[in-house]
């Protein structure tokens, strides 16, 4: 009887800490290992905000948690130039962030949007920003509208990739292909004329960069958060 008890034990200390693990696919190299924040800073800083924390295997915005040194978005230690990410994210209600990739950190620019194209992550119902054609979960914000919307309910986790490669751009939202176009031909500077970044010099013209997590004051969460270099 004792047995079966420590074995009964040992199985359910086991399921509760598996699902703290991260999960990296194969091929993959992690940008997060689901305890720290090593590899990842706020933007034009050198340490991590204190409104970012590690929650549960995630990466957690906590706006209640802003000291003096504030959240800001974080971004990867490292840059990019051609590569397949993969993240999972959920917000909480009214919530809105962003996946901000091909970022060029320097003072000249005070934030990770000035310079980086987003692949918005949103509550698609509860948060106004959402009522804008191409502001919903999975669009490349203000670019290019998805052709369609699989996000999951709110507090559900959701399966975001973007693929970059020599200018062939993919996003994908749990398994579903919902936005593809090519940057930095005439079309894409004809996508940008239209868009709220038309004169945003510096705009989505840098070839390589770092992949950014937004803050935009709400709660949200990412974990498993990996990337291939092509």
């Amino acid at each position: 009887m004792k047995q079966y008890i420590y074995l009964v034990i040992i199985v359910l200390i086991s399921g509760c800490s598996s699902t703290s693990k991260t999960k990296t696919p194969k091929g993959f190299t992690s940008l997060f290992d689901g305890k720290t924040t090593t590899g990842w800073h706020s933007y034009n800083k050198k340490t991590v905000g204190s409104a970012w924390e590690v929650q549960d295997g995630a990466l957690h915005m906590n706006p209640s948690k802003k000291g003096k040194d504030g959240g800001g978005d974080l971004v990867t230690d490292k840059e990019y130039t051609n590569f397949h990410f993969k993240a999972e994210w959920k917000v909480a209600p009214k919530a809105n962030s962003g996946i901000i990739f091909y970022i060029h950190e320097d003072p000249k620019y005070s934030q990770t949007y000035l310079t980086g194209p987003e692949m918005q992550v949103i509550d698609n119902d509860g948060h106004p920003d959402a009522k804008i054609t191409k502001h919903r979960a999975g669009d490349l914000y203000d670019i290019v509208k998805s052709s369609s919307e699989p996000v999951k309910a709110l507090g559900e986790w959701n399966k975001a990739e973007i693929i970059s490669n020599n200018g062939n751009l993919t996003l994908i939202l749990n398994g579903v292909e919902i936005v593809k176009t090519t940057m930095w031909d005439d079309n894409w500077k004809a996508l940008l004329n239209s868009s709220k970044f038309a004169k945003w010099q510096g705009f989505a013209t840098f070839k390589t960069g770092k992949i950014g997590l937004q803050d935009h004051g709400d709660e949200v969460w990412y974990k498993n958060i990996s990337i291939k270099e092509l």
